[in-house]
């Protein structure tokens, strides 16, 4: 489990991004699933992080890509739980991470079914149905995989009712917290985790520094 799947420049905490996603809930109504799919594809295949200089589809990190093939070569199951979109990580969450879309924990706006002859389509409402986020995070994981996460991996204060939730008392389970500590190769805060790297220490969880931990950061670019 990872909380945001890919490289940002973030100072804030996930509050911030659920302020975003409600001010732009009104864009969505009468847009279906399948239009907002391809609009997700257009923008992966053109855009560029305005401070990485790199495609958006090549910031993923390498590392994340490497321990997911890991534990799939292991015999463990993967996904992706973030507090961000859900069908705006689905559409590249294949090609990005080797995630198929119905292993995407996320945010999500309200659905509706209109059918209509011929047609019969799925459309956003102008309402967020849920924000996956803190305590929010192991109910979607729950109401998703019906199980505890074995090994869960996080960022953020947002993840840290994800990293208590793993594994059960007496069970084999890992905690994994990665500190962005690498200005030169992606960026340097701790603003919105400061509170998870104290639950990290205090539990004796495992906490990853980009800097020192990780021989390279981001995804060759695309």
């Amino acid at each position: 489990m990872a909380g945001r799947g890919h490289s940002q420049d973030y100072r804030g905490d996930d509050a911030d991004l659920h302020l975003l996603m409600g001010a732009v809930t009104s864009a969505f109504e009468t847009v279906t699933v399948e239009e907002y799919d391809g609009q997700v594809l257009d923008f992966f295949a053109n855009a560029e992080h305005p401070t990485l200089q790199r495609p958006h589809r090549a910031c993923g990190f390498a590392p994340m890509v490497e321990l997911l093939r890991y534990l799939e070569g292991n015999g463990f199951v993967t996904y992706i739980a973030s507090a961000g979109d859900r069908d705006f990580m689905r559409p590249v969450a294949g090609e990005m991470y080797g995630i198929p879309p119905e292993r995407v924990i996320g945010s999500a706006l309200g659905l509706e079914y209109r059918g209509d002859g011929d047609s019969h389509q799925l459309l956003y409402k102008a309402a967020m149905d849920f924000f996956d986020d803190g305590p929010e995070k192991p109910v979607r994981i729950w109401s998703r995989i019906g199980r505890r996460p074995i090994l869960s991996f996080g960022n953020s204060n947002g993840d840290l009712p994800m990293l208590s939730y793993s594994g059960r008392d007496g069970s084999p389970s890992l905690r994994l917290l990665l500190l962005h500590d690498d200005a030169e190769r992606e960026f340097d805060y701790t603003a919105g985790a400061e509170q998870a790297l104290e639950t990290a220490g205090k539990q004796g969880w495992t906490v990853v520094s980009m800097k020192d931990d990780w021989s390279h950061v981001l995804a060759s670019s695309a």
